[in-house]
């Protein structure tokens, strides 16, 4: 099958490439910027996920397309929370668009597990219907999922929403909880903790992510939406003090909880693993130290010679 990836030079999606491969799919790479992860054995086109145009070039002879590309900074949304709306929203209309002129027969969505954030249930499952959001990057995640249900209705394009956990792992964004720890260790400077640290996360190891998406191309995955969490339920003090176990150098400092934040409801991945056998194989101790293994390396490749 040959699989066009949106954000591909990315965090995330850089690894879903891998493991198409890795299964035996063509993966095609369309970002904004080449690849620092992939060579030109991935094929690679540029361009905006809001020029739809390009896309349905990038997507002739595509089977299907892997939407991950997004404002995945939730800072930076609402900083700017009109930019984030043209990717986020817009963008998601285009790639679909550009799908259905392609004749591509999925689009693969990548969503979050933030669109129940409002919910007041303890315990979620799929059959939850997200509360209205609060947040600026929750509604634009929503809005995509609401834009790929309507061109199944209007148009028969078949699609898949993940509900991604909160991915962790090499590759990362700076602005991702375990690298930001990481990188206040690697300084010496403290860790805060918003809150005190006791809202939990069901943290999900990226490369299992990545797994999970080239499961979502089989047959029985069309129309449906997977909660992709992992198998723990983690403190955010959990994490900062796993930073502090394997890098120490740091202290752990409590700040008052954040506007917006994700109060940590118990989110279940049982479809996923009934209907794709995907379950999490990496808990967060040894996700934790791989990434920490991965940083390290990379420092010691960057530094000069003595």
């Amino acid at each position: 099958m040959k699989v066009l990836v949106t954000g591909g030079s990315g965090f995330i999606a850089s690894h879903v490439i891998d493991k198409l491969v890795e299964a035996g799919h063509e993966a095609v790479n369309y970002d904004l910027r080449p690849s620092p992860w992939h060579g030109d054995e991935i094929q690679f086109f540029e361009g905006s996920i809001t020029d739809a145009a390009a896309l349905q070039r990038a997507l002739e002879g595509c089977d299907a397309v892997a939407h991950l590309a997004a404002a995945a900074d939730v800072n930076e949304v609402n900083a700017d929370p009109l930019w984030a709306e043209e990717l986020n929203a817009r963008g998601s209309a285009c790639v679909l668009e550009a799908a259905r002129q392609a004749g591509v027969k999925r689009v693969i969505y990548a969503s979050t597990i933030w669109v129940y954030q409002d919910n007041n249930e303890l315990e979620i499952d799929e059959d939850v219907n997200p509360a209205l959001p609060s947040h600026l990057y929750t509604a634009g995640k929503l809005a995509g999922e609401a834009y790929c249900t309507s061109y199944k209705s209007l148009y028969d394009l078949d699609y898949t929403i993940l509900r991604f956990g909160i991915p962790y792992g090499p590759r990362a964004r700076e602005a991702t909880v375990l690298a930001l720890f990481v990188n206040k260790a690697f300084k010496g400077e403290p860790i805060t903790l918003a809150g005190g640290g006791t809202q939990t996360r069901r943290f999900v190891y990226v490369e299992d992510i990545a797994d999970a998406v080239v499961a979502s191309l089989r047959p029985e995955a069309a129309n449906r939406i997977y909660n992709l969490v992992g198998s723990e339920e983690t403190s955010i003090r959990e994490v900062a003090e796993k930073v502090e176990e394997l890098l120490g150098n740091t202290e752990i400092v409590i700040t008052e909880g954040r506007a917006g934040d994700f109060a940590g409801a118990v989110i279940s991945g049982q479809r996923a693993a009934d209907e794709l056998d995907w379950t999490p194989q990496t808990d967060f101790a040894e996700g934790a130290r791989r990434y920490v293994e991965w940083r390290r390396e990379r420092a010691e490749a960057a530094a000069p010679p003595a």
